[in-house]
């Protein structure tokens, strides 16, 4: 079969369309290309596209794009799952344990690939601890609202219970309001951990709204990220915090809080790659 390969992956639930830069340059994907293979019904389906390219020194460029065509800075669940690609391709040497470099439009990403098969952790860039909008007005049920950019700006609500959240309704809201600024915020609802059956005790359990997605992805590696450096500046819990996403996995975010920054912020979590084919010319 002809056509364009790719690998998709996942990373916590949330999924992308990798390719192999060796083959494809980003110049040949614009944006009504990248909307057509992350369409759900018509194309292969993912939250986003990312072009992973060698660069200098063994480090290795990754171009993220999100589902509606439009580049994005960053993305952790996808530097997760470039981590465990990047050396699957060969593109980066390396084995669990052995640190490479991931470009990114935040700067150099530290990345390491783990035991096993799926599992990869990323040092993010530095960040202003998160801070209060006290022009955005908490509605019935949340209880704090702080904001964060951990690589892209993050809203992070603190609610009772994430499974009774209007998602879909607040999360929409909350991105395009305009105390975010022009180029509008992921919004993140995250609420205690509950004891059952699902996996989930001992673990926040986190719900996102991701802008460029336009509506709500099954993880957010960045929004895990500032939703742990938010519950320990509300003085809710120590680092480091575990989750579980609401695609069912688990997540951990380690970090050291220094000078109103959060510094050392490594993300824990799935890369795992589930297919591999071709786009039908």
């Amino acid at each position: 079969m002809s056509g364009a390969r790719f690998y998709k992956m996942t990373g916590s639930g949330n999924d992308f369309v990798f390719l192999d830069g060796r083959e494809h340059a980003a110049a040949d994907w614009p944006a009504e290309r990248i909307r057509a293979a992350c369409d759900r019904r018509r194309g292969i389906g993912a939250d986003g596209l990312v072009i992973l390219s060698p660069a200098a020194d063994g480090a290795v460029r990754m171009s993220y794009f999100n589902a509606d065509g439009g580049e994005a800075a960053m993305c952790g669940n996808a530097a997760l799952c470039s981590t465990r690609l990047a050396v699957r391709l060969a593109l980066a040497p390396g084995a669990a344990g052995d640190e490479l470099q991931l470009l990114t439009r935040v700067g150099p990403v530290a990345a390491r690939p783990l035991a096993g098969d799926e599992l990869a952790e990323i040092r993010l860039p530095d960040f202003p601890l998160p801070t209060p909008v006290p022009a955005i007005a908490l509605e019935p049920g949340e209880r704090w609202l702080l904001a964060a950019k951990a690589g892209v700006p993050h809203l992070v609500v603190r609610v009772g219970d994430v499974s009774t959240v209007d998602v879909a309704r607040r999360g929409r809201q909350l991105r395009r309001d305009p105390a975010t600024g022009g180029e509008g915020a992921n919004a993140n609802f995250v609420s205690p951990p509950v004891a059952g059956p699902d996996g989930a005790e001992g673990r926040w359990r986190i719900r996102t709204f991701e802008r460029g997605v336009e509506g709500e992805t099954l993880a957010c590696g960045t929004g895990t990220v500032a939703t742990a450096l938010a519950l320990h500046v509300a003085g809710e819990a120590g680092l480091p915090v575990r989750f579980v996403s609401w695609g069912g996995s688990p997540l951990s975010v380690r970090a050291r809080v220094e000078d109103g920054w959060a510094r050392d912020v490594w993300l824990g979590g799935e890369g795992r790659l589930v297919f591999e084919g071709r786009l039908a010319d």
